[in-house]
């Protein structure tokens, strides 16, 4: 016979979630801190494909 299983206590859900908004928190400031570096040209570790307009004016 199934038999229903023990509810998850606040405190144990709550922790969850804040772990689960920490990590989402930290990606985002990455993303952001990548996103400037990049736009002002200071980036090494992101790498993309330059406009072919540059190569033609040489």
């Amino acid at each position: 016979m199934a038999v229903p299983k023990k509810k998850t206590s606040k405190s144990k859900r709550n922790s969850r979630k804040a772990h689960w908004k920490r990590k989402a928190a930290l990606e985002a400031r990455k993303a952001l801190s990548l996103g400037k570096s990049v736009l002002t040209g200071r980036s090494s570790s992101f790498v993309y494909p330059q406009d072919d307009e540059e190569d033609d004016e040489e």
